[in-house]
């Protein structure tokens, strides 16, 4: 059994208030600014990763503070944007319009995948009848113009029960991808559905709930496994469960997803951010797969330590022919 080395992620969101994790406020600049301090926002999927990094990074660097807030992924570059903080957390690529908002404040970034995330959508524990969805069933759930209001709706031979949903809150990067790889364009999605940045809250939501189903990111659900249940997601080749090996090989797809740090750039040039991204680089592969991720290849992290400290600035995805390429394709070729 694989020791675990960090504190369960509800427990980690709870300490982060008490030991200056948590989001600093939008105008807190006077202490988040303190010489030596790395200032982190965005995304809840990443936030077990870059907290984890964090705690470890304490340990030989004790003379720099880092704050890691959660704010969602369009939270975090909006922040990102307005300078109030140094590295955004993302679990997607930064959109035209975010980009377009940091290079009107003269932010240039560097852009640095650091794990593949597996997409997972969970029900209750107690629920034994859901063996799989299809994209089309879940497009059927979660489409603008649905009307499903119970399981028997979505597949003949389930119960007539009220199905209750959860999902990523409308600033996450996990909505963003959830939505448009379901009903074919980010942030379309029916409205009436307990939302939340936080993954944990959606995390005891469906705990709680019989009938309830969610989705979030795969850390979330393995470190909860004795409250949920993964749901297996029908392919060409049948049905497929998330775990590190599916996620990794690409055969739990299409929700498997690479997930990023955002570097600004002149950030970036101090030594105490420089450090940290650095250290975060060196010590993704353990930790990574710690908080329950899938850590990248030896040269993918490579590749990256290389853009880092080439300062290779912008965002691969900026170019149309990005889409359906691996991160192979994308940064080794360009490193």
């Amino acid at each position: 059994m694989k020791t675990k080395l960090f504190l369960p992620l509800a427990m980690l969101v709870a300490l982060a208030s008490a030991f200056g994790c948590a989001p600093r406020e939008k105008d807190g600049s006077a202490t988040a600014a303190a010489e030596k301090a790395v200032r982190v926002d965005g995304s809840s999927t990443v936030y077990p990763i870059t907290e984890a990094v964090a705690e470890e990074f304490r340990t030989p660097h004790p003379d720099i503070r880092v704050t890691v807030g959660i704010s969602g992924t369009g939270g975090g570059f909006k922040k990102f944007s307005a300078g109030e903080i140094d590295i955004a957390d993302a679990s997607r690529p930064i959109k035209p319009e975010e980009a377009a908002a940091a290079q009107a404040a003269s932010i240039d970034y560097i852009e640095l995948p650091i794990a593949y995330d597996g997409l997972t959508l969970v029900v209750n524990h107690d629920n034994t009848f859901v063996d799989h969805l299809s994209i089309e069933e879940l497009h059927k759930i979660w489409a603008p113009e649905s009307q499903v209001k119970k399981w028997s709706e979505v597949r003949s031979g389930w119960p007539d029960e009220e199905l209750h949903l959860y999902g990523a809150g409308h600033d996450s990067g996990t909505f963003d991808y959830f939505t448009e790889v379901v009903n074919g364009k980010a942030q379309a999605c029916r409205a009436d559905y307990t939302a939340s940045e936080d993954d944990n809250v959606l995390v005891q939501g469906v705990a709680g709930d019989k009938n309830s189903l969610g989705f979030f990111g795969f850390a979330y659900y393995a470190e909860n496994q004795d409250k949920l249940r993964a749901v297996p997601i029908m392919t060409d080749g049948g049905p497929v469960a998330p775990s590190h090996d599916t996620i990794a090989n690409g055969t739990y797809k299409p929700l498997s997803r690479p997930i990023f740090i955002y570097a600004a750039t002149k950030a970036a040039e101090r030594p105490e951010v420089q450090t940290f991204v650095t250290f975060y680089l060196d010590n993704a592969p353990k930790l990574v797969s710690q908080v329950g991720y899938v850590a990248l290849s030896e040269q993918l992290y490579a590749a990256m330590k290389t853009r880092f400290g080439s300062k290779v600035t912008g965002s691969v995805y900026a170019s149309p022919d990005s889409k359906g390429k691996t991160l192979d394709q994308l940064y080794l070729s360009t490193t």
